[in-house]
């Protein structure tokens, strides 16, 4: 060790110690008790110099005192109901028209609506919403059919794809075997539902989703997406990072895309119905983010 470093570092009876046994171990007088001590004092000059040596995080900068008066409160939001939404909320659908959705290639929507809720026809296609997403929070609810037919994946099958990138399965998970990321509120082909609470054939089913985009820079990924999902009010995907865009058998993987796409609602050949859907576009916090 070089002594000015230990002058620098050491305090004064410390570096005293250090020096006496040193130089007794030097001139041959060097004893059992002696050696625990020369390891015990390196031992703690080690992690005396490293301490000081560590960089030093920087203290934490907050925008706000703790309970300051000038902090902005939160706007006052009416909560809704189980059949109306939140007061800031846009509705994408009440059960009357399809005015907020479209087809592919921005045509007019092909599902029919009946008795409060819309309902996939015999090549319907695709629905996608006219307007476009970010961050959101989604509400919707969906219903396989009453009658089974098929199993697997062949049973009441649809999806929500979020951004038309990242799908939430839609699926008639009860009593019906198929592979776990497949099941009803998996993230299709990545994560598995933490439960199973799907509700038999042909009731009502309810999904409460909190999706963030990814973010990308320069055509790179800075921030993966995430999404949260409460099925049927049970939490069965908890703020789960979104590992790329959904794809078949294959691994996800991210592409970069614009900031806000529309929501896509799936045809899978089976008549599922959806109903009360409706959304609360989220902006970033500008606190964590």
């Amino acid at each position: 060790m070089h002594p000015s470093l230990t002058n620098s570092l050491l305090p004064g009876k410390l570096r005293q110690q250090l020096y006496t046994i040193l130089k007794q171990n030097f001139s041959g007088r060097l004893i059992m008790k002696n050696v625990m001590v020369i390891l015990i004092v390196l031992l703690t000059v080690t992690f005396f110099i490293a301490g000081c040596a560590a960089p030093q995080q920087p203290a934490k900068q907050y925008k706000w005192k703790v309970h300051d008066p000038d902090r902005p409160v939160p706007p006052i939001i009416t909560p809704g109901t189980a059949t109306s939404a939140p007061s800031d909320a846009i509705v994408l659908f009440d059960g009357s028209d399809l005015s907020e959705w479209a087809s592919s290639g921005d045509k007019p929507a092909k599902w029919k609506v009946e008795n409060d809720y819309m309902v996939i026809p015999k090549g319907g296609g695709t629905l996608r919403t006219r307007r476009s997403f970010g961050n959101c929070q989604l509400h919707i609810e969906w219903a396989s059919p009453a009658e089974v037919k098929g199993s697997d994946q062949g049973r009441g099958n649809s999806g929500i794809y979020f951004m038309g990138q990242y799908e939430v399965q839609v699926l008639d998970s009860y009593n019906n075997k198929t592979y776990a990321d497949g099941q009803a509120g998996g993230i299709y082909g990545q994560k598995p539902p933490l439960a199973n609470a799907c509700r038999p054939p042909g009731e009502w089913q309810t999904y409460d989703i909190i999706f963030h985009r990814p973010i990308f820079a320069d055509e790179k990924l800075v921030k993966p997406a995430t999404i949260t999902v409460l099925h049927n009010n049970i939490l069965i995907q908890d703020h789960w990072i979104i590992e790329g865009r959904t794809l078949w058998r294959q691994r996800a993987i991210y592409k970069p895309h614009a900031d806000a796409l529309p929501i896509t609602l799936q045809d899978h050949g089976n008549p599922v119905r959806y109903r009360n859907i409706w959304i609360r576009p989220l902006k970033p916090d500008e606190e964590t983010e």
